[in-house]
């Protein structure tokens, strides 16, 4: 023990010492402890150097301090050391600095008010505690609430929560917080208003009990004990209050600064409303009883709100506005009393003035006489034995006379309104557990004690007492389970101050008996205690000063009681005369309070008091004593009695307890007085709880938790696979005294100072490893530093040199280059001389060499000039000679040729003229003519040409001599010219002398104009570069300028841009926020719809039977609609109105939530009736639009009808005439030869034919259309048996008429064609090349050409062909004229239903808002009625329609047979044999292929929704078929129920579907694969419902053949809907089931669980054991969550569900993830670390990595996780200077101010290296984050979704694909 002592007291280890201003103050020792030392050197925290002198006799060394990672612990068991100094340290810092205000202390939690509202108390908050240890959660009242209710709930025991304090503290407050607790988590506040009524109590309370006093604004001066009733289900069911010791004396008197009861001021407040006249009240300081205290008002409290308040409490809790004003009037009354006065008569009477005011008032307000009243204020009855008389009583004892009964009213007053509290708060329900809650006064002492002082104090005595015994209970339980040595420990124990109170002749008894006196005094009583006590009591005092006064050793404190008084108070007598002149009243309300009481029995079976001081406890006598004997017992002996039944109540419960404490007598907030605070942990038992704890062993490790802490102190070779034995060695090697820890089976055991002990151990060898790790490194960065140096010098020394050698070189190269450059300047210079010389010769030789050109170049020109003439005149003279030649030789040759051509000429003629010549040439003739003609015509041809050349040379040789002779005119011009010139050449040269004279002059005035240009050009120059400077300027101003607007526009761009981007934002916000609204009232709806199933349940549990019940759903029509919205509202509400009256007898609290619903009900009608006038108004002018469009539509359709019908019969014209022409044609030339190629008749035989072939085609194919329409008519009205009188066969014709497509009209008219067709012709098709090939013979026959009959056939088919289309032309116009008249029709109905509708309207607007409630149902069951008329009569006619149709359809199908077989017989062509036998006609029917629909029978129904939902496994589909396969199975028998046009097979389809699907929900809804199954169909049915719908929008992505599978009869939009309401419900059933999963993973695996392991380390744990860090097994662990998610994940793909789905699922997933995390994290100081938050970035870098991995990134589930990442980063960065706030500002955007704060608030160090955040810093981060706009909101909502959406995915699976597998057992389906 020296030993460990001299290794703690070192020098810097930190004491505590005693101070008279904060009671302890940390000093720390200047140098080490040796044994023997008789003082202390220590410095204090302000740099003071103190000896602090050791007691010589005990030699006790002062308190040694915690280290600083203990400080500030949830539990003060926790810390090492347990004293005094170390827990007023540690309230100290969670209070001041942490802002906490609750800490456990063992099982005690420490309130202490902080006079501030603190946002710690929300639904939010509750919700986090619900269900959590009371270990793992940061302390709080909720904590211990929820620690009660769950043993409660585990333990069938029931349960009390003793909070108490002084005044001031926060009882009431916490007290409150506690019911609320209980109200929101028992799960009854959406059923009954009993929780509501137990809140309400508080208001009332508070207002008749509650008032301000020196200490405290809202002071309860009474003690309540409420019992909150529990079923067995554990839901409020009701209450029980029972009140203790009221402060009657406060209703006369009030000291300064004080005030009355609450509602003596909310009356005065609100004298001025109307209801109020009658009570004749003022302001409150003009009535005695409320202005003694000078302080009639409240900072803050309005209290004429707070009278609003209390009524309305009193509303909800039953007491109406009658009892109300009664209540009112006598607190009035009591007011008016007080202003009463008495004045002096003589000195032995008193009388009071006739017509008091004050006094008529009170007489009038509770109906008595004002000459009674008078009479008995100033007289008193005295009785003996013998006669009565009336003695008058002087002012002072008539004044405490009205005092008394002042006093007297109000405490029955406050007993009759407890009373019918209680009986507003108990229900029918029998109870099966209870939770009390005591909200009780704490120890008192004040300058001056008096009676009441000393019943509380004697309170706190006995509740003390238990608290001992239950602490000390507690901790010999701990140590026997764990099997350790149980040594006793040695506790105060208060049982002798209880019995000097009241045993047998104690004080109470004394005082008793001395009220019995007939002349017993407080100085008689007081010497009665001096004697009996005095000598015998160590506990009992008297003061040296006084003989009036005694002093009792309380637990806390003592105590001195002035005897003044106590005798009167504890009598509490009043005068017999004014209570019997009350009870004559005639006013109801006071007679009944002063009624006798009738006994109350408690949870024990005791009798209890209603409450207040004179009817706490009180027995009543079987014989029913008169009410004169009432007063007989004491309020002593009262309040015993009722002291010792509630601790009966208390022990025979489990107590939990709540020690407020008030921190400073001023109310600042978050102000700490340590020695306030020490008085009141002294008084309420803490520090009692404490030495208890530190006189055992209060420290406790798990073996696990202390072999994580103190590995550090281990070696290898100690670590053993047995962590207990490793322990075992560990310890007894460091702790040498074996009684300083106990081994037990689970725990460690360790004395208190020894976990200090340890820590400092630790901190050694954390220190010493620290040191080596530090001189490791240090050495490594020393020699990095000296190898950088070393390399950086060598590098120095590289470059120098190299630089050196750069500028040696560089000096050569220049030396070099200036030789060079020298040699070439120099050449330079010699070379430009040269080139100067060389220029200027060349420069005379150029001028020399022009001048000598010139001459010569003018001689040449004259020369070629001369030349040039002569040339000219040489040619045109041999031009002209040449021809004159030619024309003579032409000319000559002429002649010779004419005179040849004449002799030639003159021969031929002979010879033509000889006939012998002429036969000799006869032969071939012909040939040679026709040569000769084309030769003729050949030479003719180019003879005109020739000619044309001629005379095109003849043009061009006169144009040519033209010419010639004009240039030679010309040049004789020239010549004459030329002479002229050379005249004017003298003269010219005259003139070039006298020209250069000029010129010299006009250079020299040039010489002149061109300085002066220059002068005036420079002049320009200057000021155009100035006009340049300036337009530069000026243009730079502009791009200035067209900068700024283009940053301007930008800006305002950008600005546009981001307001058009929040408004989208805001748009899309709005729009989740309303899709969120809708699906949380979906959720309410569910809600309800479950409530309603109960209260069935119930309902039909009782088996109440009532004379008008209505009929059940199996009694209702099958025609009713039901699947709309109405339908399910109506059965609602039809639900309600039964459960309303099967409960009325069972609830009648239900009533006035009723009403308020009725209320809401009301508003709801007249916002619907608004949204019903909008909808019509929008109705009409849909209609007027729709009108327009069908007329437009209509208009369009019969105009093509008509061209239609026309086009047809210009066809058929043109076929008959076509067929006249070809039978003329045939029949006209059979006898001739016309028949061969090119002939007339083959050419329009062959164009007829082709044309008919063609159109004999076309016909074939809409014959067999309207056949194969009329055989599948038919087919589906084959099921149909009954039958009707045949009628016309029109209705074939109405068939016919609506085909719609042209592939039905295409195989109806093949089948019409087959049908009129014999089997011999069917297997001889037209052959269009036989034909030809006839045509073509030498002598075709054209009786055999028509021998099979195939052009009778075209004849018949075409005339089939065309009555056929005009009879479909005459039905669809009258089918329109008929269409037109019925929507006429039904637009005139629907006119009247709206006018009808209106009026109706009207008429209820008018009535009352029950009758108008009435009106409406009335009319909506009307209403209902006549559609299910309609709807029935409309069934009938379409039966009978069916029947008819069905009936026409075989007499027709008979009579075709008939026909058919009869034009075969009877139109034989001429081909044919006549004894032929006839062929019946043959419908051929085609193989039909599957059309994607199933077929089931009306009552197979049940059967199939058996199968397919309610009894159908999740797993095994998912495993072996189709995603989606029910879903897909479903709507092809919904298919076909379109198909068949059966409306009432759709609905009850539909509406089983849904109903079986909720059934499957509400029975397996915790299951998350059946949930995910159904939600996973549900949407794939709602994606086939749109994608079969036909509307386009949902209809591109499908193939052809699945767009002929859409539905065809129905519109099933609002079925759409009510899916998408479905399917939103069972996914937010899915979230809740994956929450409730996931939420006990959470917290382990997120924040508990190491996943790296040594990162942080374990804290030592008080008392309230959190859970451990360490994974222990079945601990939850991240890799728990990953698989549970992962598992999630795979079920929802192995079901099919939309990948956008499941997007969102998992977004929702990781949002609850991160919240609860998040949550847990703001309220657990342990987890807010540096190490935590290493763990939770890691823990959130593995789900970021699960994303990926399962490619989810994108789906908004990472930014879900960004507060709790925020957050692990800031308990991870610096916090400590300005740069490190603006830091954490600009980095946490996604955490509110709020959350920030209590973050670093609850920053703790895990180690002695990190450092505390410091108050200053935080409140930098507050000023910093001041102007955020954010929600003040402490927690993350867990509970909030995510609005879903479910995005349109449609199938590429082909219906008729599907196979229905057997294992399904839907074998009665037949695929269509």
């Amino acid at each position: 023990m020296n030993r460990e002592l001299e290794y703690m007291f070192v020098e810097r280890a930190r004491v505590w010492i005693p101070d008279a201003e904060e009671v302890w103050k940390s000093a720390e020792l200047n140098k080490d402890y040796k044994n023997g030392d008789a003082s202390l050197v220590l410095m204090l925290e302000d740099g003071t150097n103190i000896e602090h002198k050791l007691d010589p006799k005990t030699k006790n060394l002062p308190y040694l301090r915690n280290p600083d990672i203990l400080v500030g612990e949830n539990d003060l068991t926790a810390l090492s050391y347990l004293h005094e100094p170390a827990v007023l340290h540690n309230l100290k810092v969670r209070f001041v600095d942490s802002k906490l205000i609750y800490t456990y202390c063992g099982i005690v939690l420490v309130a202490i008010n902080p006079y501030e509202t603190l946002p710690i108390y929300g639904t939010d908050i509750i919700n986090a505690y619900s269900g959590q240890n009371m270990g793992d959660m940061d302390p709080h009242i909720f904590a211990v609430a929820e620690e009660a209710y769950k043993q409660m709930a585990r333990d069938e025991r029931n349960q009390s929560i003793i909070v108490s304090g002084e005044s001031g503290a926060g009882k009431t407050v916490s007290a409150k917080y506690a019911m609320r607790y209980f109200a929101t988590v028992s799960g009854s506040a959406s059923e009954a208003n009993v929780e509501q009524k137990v809140l309400a109590s508080n208001p009332i309370m508070e207002a008749i009990g509650n008032a301000k006093t020196t200490r405290n604004d809202n002071s309860s001066r009474f003690g309540k004990y409420i019992e909150i009733g529990f079923d067995t289900r554990f839901r409020i069911i009701g209450a029980n209050m029972r009140t203790y010791l009221l402060e009657k004396s406060r209703v006369v008197f009030q000291a300064d600064e004080e005030r009355n009861y609450h509602i003596f001021y909310q009356l005065c407040a609100s004298s001025h409303l109307p209801e109020f006249k009658t009570l004749k009240l003022s302001s409150a300081n003009d009535f005695l009883y409320t202005r003694q205290g000078r302080s009639p008002v409240i900072v803050g409290v309005d209290d004429t709100k707070e009278l609003n308040a209390t009524r309305n409490a009193f509303m909800l809790l039953g007491i109406n506005e009658s009892y109300q004003m009664g209540l009112f009037r006598v607190l009035a009354a009591i007011l008016h009393l007080g202003n009463v006065e008495i004045k002096d008569r003589d000195s032995d009477s008193s009388v009071i003035a006739p017509n008091n005011r004050h006094l008529t008032a009170f007489c009038e307000l509770v109906g008595v006489t004002y000459q009674d009243m008078t009479q008995w204020l100033c007289h008193r009855k005295l009785k003996t034995a013998a006669e009565t008389y009336i003695k008058p009583l002087p002012r002072l004892q008539a004044t405490n006379a009205r005092d008394a009964l002042s006093k007297h009213i109000y405490a029955k007053l406050f007993n009759w309104i407890v009373e019918h509290v209680n009986k507003a708060l108990i229900t029918n329900v029998k109870q099966h557990s209870f939770i009390g809650v005591l909200d009780i006064y704490g120890f008192e002492t004040f300058e001056i004690n008096s009676f009441e002082q000393f019943c509380i104090n004697y309170a706190n005595e006995k509740l003390q007492q238990q608290f001992n015994m239950h602490v000390f209970k507690l901790e010999q339980e701990e140590y026997m389970k764990e099997q350790i040595p149980w040594t006793l420990i040695d506790f105060y124990d208060n049982q002798p101050c209880i019995n000097l109170i009241e045993a047998k002749m104690g004080i109470l008894d004394l005082l008793d008996e001395e009220c019995k006196m007939p002349k017993g005094s407080d100085d008689s009583w007081a010497q009665k205690l001096y004697n009996t006590h005095l000598k015998t009591c160590s506990l009992f005092e008297k003061p040296r000063m006084s003989n009036r006064a005694f002093i009792i050793q309380h637990f806390a404190d003592k105590v001195e009681y002035q005897c003044d008084g106590f005798l009167e108070k504890n009598k509490d007598t009043v005068n017999e005369e004014q209570i019997n002149v009350l009870k004559a009243s005639k006013f109801d309300l006071l007679v009944e309070l002063f009624q006798d009481e009738h006994p109350a029995t408690s949870p024990t079976g005791q009798v209890a008091g209603t409450g207040g001081r004179t009817r706490l406890s009180i027995k009543p006598d079987k014989s029913r004593e008169k009410s004169s004997k009432e007063h007989k017992k004491t309020v002593g002996c009262q309040f015993r009695n009722s002291l010792q039944m509630l601790m009966e109540t208390l022990n025979a419960t489990t107590p939990h307890y709540v020690r407020c404490i008030k921190p400073n007598d001023f109310k600042l907030a978050f102000t700490f007085d340590p020695k306030r605070a020490v008085q009141q942990l002294r008084a309420c038992g803490v520090l009692e709880t404490i030495r208890i704890s530190a006189a055992g062993f209060p420290s406790r490790w798990t073996y696990q938790e202390f072999f994580s802490r103190y590995r550090v102190l281990m070696k290898q070779k100690d670590v053993l696979p047995d962590k207990r034995l490793t322990c075992r060695n560990v310890l007894e090697k460091l702790v040498e005294d074996q009684d300083k820890y106990q081994f037990g089976k689970t725990k460690i055991f360790f004395r208190a100072g020894q976990v200090a002990y340890l820590e400092k151990l630790r901190a050694d060898k954390l220190r010493a490893a620290c040191i080596r790790i530090q001189k490791t490194i240090r050495c490594w960065l020393a020699r990095k530093k000296y190898l950088r140096k070393r390399c950086a010098a060598i590098t120095i020394q590289r470059f120098t040199r190299g630089y050196q050698a750069r500028c040696l070189a560089k000096f050569m190269r220049r030396s070099q280059a200036a030789t060079v450059i020298q040699k070439y300047q120099r050449m330079c210079v010699e070379k430009k001389r040269y080139r100067q010389k060389q220029a200027a010769a060349l420069a005379m030789q150029t001028i020399l060499r022009g001048y000598m050109a010139r001459q010569k170049y003018q001689g040449l020109l004259r020369q070629h000039m001369a030349v040039i003439i002569q040339k000219r005149i040489r040619g045109w003279l041999a031009r002209c000679w040449y021809k004159r030649c030619l024309e003579s030789i032409v000319y000559l040759q002429c002649c010779i040729r004419r005179m040849r051509a004449r002799r030639e000429l003159k021969k031929l003629k002979i010879e033509a003229r000889s006939v012998e010549h002429f036969k000799k040439l006869n032969k071939g003739m012909e040939n040679k003519i026709m040569q000769l003609q084309r030769k003729v015509d050949e030479q003719s041809k180019e003879m005109r040409l020739t000619n044309e050349r001629l005379n095109g040379l003849e043009t061009s040789y006169s144009a040519e001599s033209e010419r010639m002779r004009g240039e030679l005119s010309r040049l004789r011009g020239v010549e004459e010219d030329a002479k002229n010139k050379t005249i004017q050449v003298t003269s010219l040269l005259e003139e070039l002398e006298r020209l250069r004279k000029e010129l010299s002059v006009t250079q020299k005035e040039k010489k002149t104009i061109e300085d002066w240009a220059h002068t005036y050009r420079n002049e320009m120059e200057k000021m155009v570069s100035e006009l340049k400077e300036q337009n530069g300027s000026l243009k730079k101003d502009k791009d200035d300028l067209n900068r700024l607007i283009q940053e301007q526009s930008q800006q305002m761009t950008e600005k546009m841009a981001r307001a058009i981007a929040e408004e989208t934002q805001q748009l899309e916000t709005d729009l989740n926020e309303e899709r969120s609204r809708y699906q949380n009232l979906l959720t309410e709806h569910l809600r309800l719809e479950e409530k309603y199933d109960d209260l069935k349940e119930v309902a039909l549990s009782s088996n109440v039977s009532k004379p008008g019940h209505r009929r059940t759903d199996s009694t209702h029509s099958s025609n009713e609609s039901e699947y709309t919205y109405n339908s399910e509202y109506a059965e609602l509400e039809e639900g309600s109105r039964a459960a309303e009256d099967v409960t009325r007898g069972i609830d009648t609290s239900l009533t006035l939530k009723l009403q308020k619903r009725l209320t809401e009900l009301e508003q709801e009608k007249q916002s619907l009736r608004n949204e019903l006038e909008n909808k019509e108004d929008q109705f009409q002018r849909a209609r007027a639009r729709d009108d327009a469009e069908f007329k437009k539509a209509r208009g369009a359709e019969l105009e093509y009808e008509s061209l239609k019908r026309q086009e047809l019969e210009s066809e058929n014209k043109k076929l008959k005439h076509n067929l006249a022409e070809m039978r003329q044609s045939l029949l006209g030339n059979a006898a001739t030869n016309s028949g061969a190629p090119g002939s007339p008749a083959y050419k329009v035989l062959l164009d007829q034919l082709n044309s008919s072939c063609e159109e004999l085609d076309v016909r074939k194919e809409e014959v067999l259309i309207l056949r194969s329409q009329l055989v599948s008519q038919k087919e589906a009205m084959h099921h149909k048996d009954e039958k009707e009188t045949m009628t016309e066969p029109s209705v074939y014709v109405e068939d016919v008429s609506k085909l719609k497509d042209a592939d039905e009209i295409k195989q109806a008219y093949v089948g019409l064609k087959d049908t009129n067709r014999s089997p011999r012709f069917m297997h001889k098709p037209l052959d269009v090349n036989d034909l030809l090939s006839r045509l073509r013979s030498a002598a075709p026959d054209f009786h055999k050409l028509n021998e099979d009959g195939e052009l009778w056939l075209v004849n018949q088919g075409l005339k089939e062909t065309i009555r056929l289309l005009e009879h479909q032309l005459q039905t669809q116009r009258r089918g329109h004229d008929n269409e037109v008249e019925a929507l006429r029709g039904e637009l005139q109905n629907v006119k009247e239903e709206n006018n009808r509708q209106q009026q109706l309207l009207a008429q209820n607007l008018q009535l009352p808002p029950e009758a108008r409630i009435e009106a409406s149902l009335q009319h909506e069951i009307t209403r209902l009625t006549n559609e299910n008329l309609d709807l029935m009569e409309q069934l009938e006619k379409q039966d009978r329609t069916i029947r008819k149709l069905k009936k026409q359809l075989k007499v027709y199908s008979k009579r075709i047979g008939e026909m058919g077989a009869g034009q075969t017989e009877g139109q034989t062509s001429p081909g044919q044999m006549v004894d032929e036998p006839i062929h019946p006609v043959n419908i051929p029917r085609r193989e039909k292929d599957f059309q994607g629909m199933l077929e089931y029978k009306k009552e197979d129904e049940l059967k199939l929704v058996k199968n397919l939902i309610l009894e159908l496994k999740p797993r095994g589909v998912a495993v072996n078929l189709i995603p989606g396969l029910p879903a897909y199975i479903l709507f092809m028998c919904l298919r076909h129920a379109d198909y068949v046009n059966d409306d009432q097979k759709v609905r009850t389809l539909l509406t089983s579907t849904i109903n079986s699907i909720k059934k499957i929900l509400k029975k397996r809804g915790d299951d998350f694969e059946t949930v995910s199954f159904w939600l996973s169909n549900t949407c794939r049915f709602l994606h086939c419902l749109k994608q079969y719908s036909g509307d386009e929008a949902f209809m591109k992505h499908n193939t052809s053949r699945q767009n002929e599978h859409c539905l065809s009869n129905f519109d099933l939009a609002e079925y759409r809907q009510v899916i998408s309401d479905l399917a939103i419900q069972i996914y937010q059933q899915l979230i809740k089931c994956m929450e409730n999963i996931l939420h006990p993973m959470i917290v382990s695996g997120m924040l508990e669980h190491e996943t790296i392991q040594g990162v942080s380390g374990v804290k030592p744990t008080g008392l309230r054991k959190r859970t451990s860090s360490i994974a222990d097994e079945g601990t939850y662990t991240l890799d728990s969550i990953l698989r549970q998610l992962s598992a999630f994940h795979s079920t929802m793909c192995q079901h099919g569900t939309d990948p956008e789905l499941i997007k969102q699922v998992v977004k929702q997933q990781f949002y609850i993830i991160g919240a609860v995390t998040l949550n847990n994290l703001l309220l657990r100081k342990d987890m807010c670390s540096w190490s935590k938050g290493m763990q939770i970035r890691y823990n959130v870098s593995q789900l970021e990595e699960w994303l990926r991995d399962k490619g989810l990134m994108t789906c908004g589930a990472k930014e879900t996780l960004e507060p709790l990442i925020q957050a692990a980063q800031l308990l991870q960065v610096k916090k400590k200077t300005d740069e490190d706030a603006e830091a954490i500002c600009s980095m946490c955007q996604a955490l509110t101010t709020a959350q920030i704060v209590k973050v670093l608030n609850l920053y703790t160090p895990v180690n002695e290296f990190e450092e505390r955040v410091s108050v200053a810093f935080i409140r930098t981060i507050q000023t910093r984050l001041r102007d955020r706009c954010e929600s003040p909101q402490l927690l993350m909502d867990t509970k909030m979704i995510y609005p879903v959406t479910f995005p349109f995915n449609p199938s590429c699976l082909a219906l008729e694909t599907i196979q229905i597998p057997s294992s399904l057992q839907l074998g009665f389906l037949t695929r269509v």
